[in-house]
C-alpha cells in the first residue's frame, strides 16, 4: 500500500516549523506534498491554505497541515472549502479531540505560539487519531 500524503504548507512566519514538521512526516513515512511557501518572504497565507484545503478535499492528500503565526488565519481561510475541517490546536489534547469528535481534516498551528516540540507532538496525535463515529458523526454531518 502506497504510503498516506499528508499537504504541507505554510506562510513567511509557519515557514521553518512547516520544514520541520515536514522533515518528520517523511521520518515516518508518509508522502508529503508541499506547497509552499519556499522562503521567509512574506506572502499572503490564503494562498497557501486553499492549496492545502484544496488537495485534501479533491483527494489528492488524506490530510493536510498549515503553519502561520497563530494558526487561525489558515484555519479560517481553510475552512472556506466544502469538506474541509480545519483545526487550530496548541496542545496534543486538542489535536486528539479535534480528531475523535470533530474529524478534522487540517491540522492549523502557529509558529509564533507552538514550540517545536509541542507541534510535533500535536501533529503525531492528529495523526494516530482516528474519528469516533457515533454521535460525533450526526453533528459533523450537520455541518454539511
Amino acid at each position: 500500500m502506497p504510503p498516506e500524503t499528508v499537504a504541507v504548507g505554510a506562510d513567511h512566519a509557519g515557514y521553518a516549523l512547516k520544514n520541520k514538521l515536514k522533515e518528520e512526516l517523511v521520518r515516518k513515512g508518509y508522502s508529503v506534498l508541499d506547497v509552499g511557501t519556499d522562503s521567509d518572504r512574506s506572502v499572503d497565507y490564503p494562498d497557501f491554505a486553499m492549496a492545502v484545503a484544496r488537495a485534501v478535499a479533491e483527494g489528492r492528500a488524506a490530510r493536510g497541515v498549515l503553519v502561520c503565526g497563530t494558526g487561525i488565519g489558515m484555519s479560517i481561510a481553510a475552512n472556506r472549502l466544502r469538506g474541509i475541517r480545519a483545526a487550530v490546536v496548541h496542545c496534543d489534547e486538542e489535536a486528539k479531540l479535534c480528531r475523535a469528535h470533530n474529524d478534522a481534516n487540517v491540522l492549523c498551528l502557529g509558529a509564533r505560539i507552538t514550540t517545536e516540540y509541542v507541534a510535533q507532538n500535536c501533529l503525531d496525535v492528529f495523526l494516530e487519531t482516528a474519528f469516533d463515529g457515533g454521535r460525533h458523526a450526526r453533528r459533523i454531518e450537520k455541518m454539511g
